[in-house]
């Protein structure tokens, strides 16, 4: 590592904790509600989505930054006057934002936590506004892994889970027509097994409740009554002495 890699890494560091501080963020997962605690996962994104999403922004960084130049030294080879006095203002101008980008991207990476218990997932984003996104697994409809050519790249992909009617929670990538809602699950390396993973407890979900429906205590739920043929030919007999009293 460089020394300049090193320099913002301590400068980042310490931001953070300011930052973290002064917002309140948790420095732990969202904590949900469940019956497994061993079927509890904790997820973050890859540290692959964060160098793609550096690249990305090093690729704009460039094309504007290039811009701001080519613009000032044309100002300069017309007017050195003028371009002399607007050296520090385009300094600046080209700089100061590519820094608060720069930061803005790891505290995205910092902030983001996949939760997945054997109820259902929570997704948390942010550190000026926390959204968390709780999805139940019964209500999840479709779970797809989407991958564009720059993340086939990277190694990473993201996991789309589609919900009929909302999953509860509110903001963070939880998008929504007028009939499904969408989760997104972004910068996995191992998108396909949290996929699968996802899927397996969709189905269990959706098994539980055929007969093997319990309490809270693990006492098996009273199970209907079911009527035969001799309850009915009783209850027709009373109802023959009761309409000849």
């Amino acid at each position: 590592m460089s020394l300049t890699q090193q320099a913002t890494t301590k400068i980042y560091s310490g931001l953070w904790l300011i930052l973290a501080n002064w917002f309140r963020v948790p420095k732990e997962p969202p904590a949900l509600p469940h019956h497994d605690a061993a079927a509890v996962e904790s997820l973050r994104p890859s540290d692959a989505w964060l160098r793609y999403l550096k690249f990305q922004f090093w690729i704009v960084f460039a094309i504007l930054d290039g811009a701001i130049f080519i613009a000032w030294l044309a100002c300069m080879i017309a007017a050195p006057l003028v371009g002399a006095i607007l050296f520090l203002p385009m300094l600046a101008l080209a700089i100061l934002p590519d820094i608060l980008i720069y930061v803005a991207i790891h505290l995205r990476y910092d902030t983001t936590w996949y939760i997945l218990t054997d109820r259902s997932m929570r997704l948390r984003r942010g550190i000026w506004q926390i959204n968390e996104t709780t999805i139940t697994f019964e209500n999840i409809q479709n779970v797809v892994v989407q991958q564009g050519p720059l993340q086939r790249w990277f190694g990473i992909a993201d996991v789309v889970v589609q919900t009929a009617g909302g999953g509860g929670g509110g903001g963070g990538k939880h998008q929504h027509t007028a009939t499904t809602h969408m989760g997104l699950i972004e910068g996995l390396a191992d998108a396909t097994r949290i996929r699968d993973l996802i899927l397996s407890r969709v189905n269990q979900s959706r098994s539980a409740g055929l007969g093997d429906e319990h309490h809270a205590d693990g006492v098996p739920a009273p199970q209907p009554v079911l009527w035969t043929p001799e309850h009915v030919a009783v209850l027709r007999e009373i109802r023959g002495i009761l309409a000849s009293s």
